[in-house]
């Protein structure tokens, strides 16, 4: 008779889970540059995905160029894939990332700058 659990505990008959890739061990240099952008320009060709990332400031019509990332097609579709997953986690644990409705993304981006509404007086 074939006994089930004992196949089950015994470490010489079990098979063996791999364990699950990590990916790649990633070095973060004590020198690099932190970027922040809320702008990005994305242009193509038939081999590459650029995107450039830059910083617009408000009531400026001119934003500098401070990051430029060139990637093959399928990576920029990986990485939008990894960006869904991440922002449906971010919403998961902050809540819903609210879309204006009202205007087109340029507006909202481009819009120049308003100054703050002034205190009432008394």
């Amino acid at each position: 008779m074939f006994n089930y659990l004992y196949y089950l505990d015994n470490p010489m008959t079990t098979p063996q889970i791999p364990p699950k890739p990590t990916g790649p061990v990633l070095e973060l240099p004590s020198d690099l540059d932190i970027v922040y952008a809320n702008l990005a320009r994305i242009a193509h060709s038939p081999a590459d995905i650029v995107i450039d990332f830059a910083h617009l400031l408000p009531g400026e019509p001119r934003a500098k160029i401070r990051s430029r990332v060139v990637m093959t097609p399928l990576s920029a579709k990986l990485l939008v894939r990894a960006l869904t997953e991440n922002i449906a986690r971010y919403e998961t644990a902050f809540g819903e990332i609210v879309l204006p409705t009202n205007s087109t993304l340029a507006d909202n981006l481009f819009r120049p700058f308003q100054q703050p509404p002034e205190p009432p007086k008394e």
